[in-house]
């Protein structure tokens, strides 16, 4: 049984978790807007999600984990502008190379990416309620939710009406009642794209593809809502008002789960600033698991500071976490005096996990663990073994730090190895230093312990 506690961001305090519906989870995180190279802050918020909905699914959970894609907006068709290109052009251009960053980086337990010019009719749909019920109006560019209408407005950022006026931004428009009331459609202007609607040609606004994509695939409430903290307001805040001015229920979503953000240099991450780390630089000199676990080893609503540092240690560590798993596998004793209590194990990691998600503390847990495995290595079976390769399996299935082998043939590894030890013990060093030295060029590292050799590949 799962005796979950998450950090709510509505209420600002540790809630036990129930699920709306006995053991499915529908989860929604907001995606990117697919018009620029994805940084470290969309890795850290995307790998800690991928973590999170794989512990469920390996606690027994069914997960629905659906995620968004902004495919229209002002700076996809401001980029396609300056590259005199059509806005789709730039828009699928970037979905490609999310995908692609996210497949390098092991994120792969989004249950389906929903692009927003799939939903349209849903998005005018939720706007003509909103009209109809008095939230909504119409204003020469657009139409406008009218914030002083939904007396919850701030609720989950925790700000009144009064500060919200105050911190209004963005281009004043006479028509609207209020200045910080947010857009829900935009009408058309020149070069711009365009779909019908009861109000003329326009595109949807920000906010409301979210509750259009939740509202079809969830229905009204869902269980867990996240994304990044920069979220909050006005984009989280704003789903909120729009669904709940719809249906008058409780909640949109019963969790608000946000990330924390990624200083570089003791700021915060911005291209003004130049220090925006984009993860495909970050790729060329780390391997993927590398920077997951750069990213979990911390608590995932707090911020992280960035650096090249970070990457070398946490490099140095995922090195030797997977030493450590290859050296077992090289066991092969009948009898061993030092044992491991298997579920009891599997149990404690799991514990901590479903403590508000703290791969922080696990991952210290699991270093711990290694460091004492490592220290009676000498005294382990090759049974003990096993059961610790199982635990470091369990793990891996939701950390993703453990190298990804597949595509290399282990017989044809163990062969050359053989040979190799075989000229080793002749005195045949030229064809057996040779025979490293080719494993090397093709990424397999091998280590001499004893009798025994192990090899890994090195991402």
């Amino acid at each position: 049984m799962l005796l979950m506690m998450l950090h709510n961001t509505l209420g600002r305090k540790d809630e036990k978790f129930i699920e709306f519906n006995k053991k499915r989870i529908n989860i929604f995180v907001c995606g990117p807007t697919v018009q620029d190279d994805f940084h470290i802050g969309h890795a850290r918020t995307n790998i800690f999600f991928d973590v999170m909905v794989k512990f469920l699914r390996a606690r027994g959970y069914s997960v629905f984990y659906l995620q968004n894609i902004t495919d229209v907006d002002d700076k996809i068709i401001k980029k396609a502008n300056e590259e005199n290109k059509k806005p789709e052009e730039i828009a699928n251009y970037y979905y490609d190379e999310y995908l692609r960053l996210m497949n390098l980086l092991k994120v792969n337990s989004v249950t389906y990416y929903a692009k927003a010019t799939l939903y349209i009719r849903e998005i005018i749909s939720q706007i003509r309620r909103m009209v109809r019920k008095g939230y909504a109006y119409e204003t020469s560019d657009g139409v406008y939710f009218d914030i002083h209408k939904f007396k919850d407005y701030g609720k989950l950022s925790n700000q009144n009406l009064e500060q919200i006026k105050e911190n209004a931004r963005g281009i004043l428009n006479e028509d609207k009642k209020n200045p910080e009331d947010f857009v829900l459609w935009k009408k058309m202007k020149p070069g711009e794209p365009y779909w019908d609607s009861p109000w003329g040609k326009g595109r949807p606004g920000w906010h409301i593809e979210d509750t259009a994509i939740t509202e079809t695939f969830f229905g009204y409430e869902y269980d867990i809502h996240g994304g990044g903290s920069d979220l909050i307001f006005p984009h989280h805040e704003a789903e909120i008002a729009q669904m709940m001015s719809i249906n008058n229920r409780k909640y949109l979503a019963r969790y608000w789960i946000h990330t924390g953000m990624v200083n570089v240099n003791m700021e915060k991450m911005s291209k003004s600033l130049k220090n925006y780390i984009k993860i495909k630089d970050i790729l060329k000199n780390y391997s993927p698991e590398a920077l997951r676990f750069a990213l979990i080893n911390s608590n995932y609503n707090t911020s992280i500071e960035y650096s090249d540092d970070l990457m070398k240690d946490s490099s140095e560590t995922i090195e030797k976490i997977n030493i450590f798993y290859n050296k077992l596998k090289s066991i092969d004793k009948k009898e061993g005096s030092y044992s491991v209590d298997y579920l009891g194990i599997i149990d404690k990691f799991d514990k901590i996990m479903e403590n508000n998600f703290d791969t922080r503390s696990l991952i210290r847990e699991m270093l711990e663990f290694i460091s004492d495995v490592n220290k009676n290595y000498n005294f382990i079976s090759m049974e003990t073994a096993g059961k610790i390769i199982r635990i470091m399996d369990y793990l891996n299935s939701f950390l993703y730090i453990l190298y990804d082998q597949k595509g290399i043939n282990d017989n044809i590894i163990k062969s050359l190895i053989e040979i190799r030890n075989a000229m080793r013990k002749n005195k045949m060093y030229d064809i057996s230093d040779y025979i490293r030295k080719s494993l090397l060029d093709n990424g397999i590292y091998i280590e001499d312990n004893g009798d025994t050799t192990i090899w890994w590949t090195k991402h």
